[in-house]
């Protein structure tokens, strides 16, 4: 998929690790914010962290290399990414 700075797009992220009770939705939305992102992070059943961000291609990509190593006390495994096109779904980015 070929981006430029000024594209939009949706990201979703699945996070496996240590990362549920270690505030990492709540460290997601806070960077989300700062990087002017949209969507939902969400605790899975199978102790993952399932993430789904909109917005700038640039900060998008910015927020899936915060999301490699994620808050302190996180201890992240493995990121899943799958991109899609811009749905303009989300008015903010909320915790699930």
């Amino acid at each position: 998929m070929s981006h430029s700075g000024q594209d939009r797009a949706r990201l979703r992220l699945i996070i496996f690790g240590r990362v549920q009770g270690v505030y990492f939705r709540a460290a997601a939305a806070t960077h989300a914010g700062k990087l002017a992102l949209t969507g939902y992070a969400c605790n899975r059943p199978d102790h993952t962290v399932e993430i789904v961000a909109e917005g700038p291609v640039d900060a998008l990509k910015s927020f899936t290399e915060w999301a490699q190593h994620g808050p302190p006390g996180a201890r992240v495994d493995h990121v899943s990414e799958q991109w899609q096109p811009f749905l303009d779904e989300f008015d903010s980015f909320r915790i699930s």
